[in-house]
């Protein structure tokens, strides 16, 4: 197994920080500057925009410098792997649930069966 992370690992490690997934909530609604998007929290624009950089590397967010103005966008497009990941790994564990289910129904008419007995 190789050691470099694949974007599905740089993804899921970009969203494990709560703020950043406040930041990407926040431009589900739209653009924003990175002054709006430090509105929320407790922590100066630098310590935001080291959060901005982590999203953007991952290719969750890109920005546009206009001026002294720097704007925010969401590109939803690099949740695809993760988004892909994550059916996946619902249907393997709803086929599992399901089989436990249809067991636990055998289980459990057996178990009238002989009490009816």
């Amino acid at each position: 197994m190789d050691n470099l992370p694949s974007s599905l690992d740089l993804v899921f490690g970009a969203l494990a920080d709560p703020t950043r997934r406040a930041v990407l909530e926040r431009l589900g609604e739209g653009d924003a500057s990175i002054g709006e998007l430090a509105q929320p929290f407790d922590m100066a624009l630098p310590s935001l925009m080291k959060h901005v950089r982590v999203l953007e590397a991952v290719g969750l967010v890109e920005s546009q410098k206009s001026g002294r103005v720097r704007t925010c966008r969401l590109k939803p497009v690099a949740m695809t792997d993760a988004e892909r990941w994550l059916a996946e790994q619902r249907a393997v564990w709803e086929a599992r649930l399901d089989r436990l289910e249809a067991y636990v129904k055998t289980i459990e008419k057996k178990s009238r069966k002989r009490r009816l007995k």
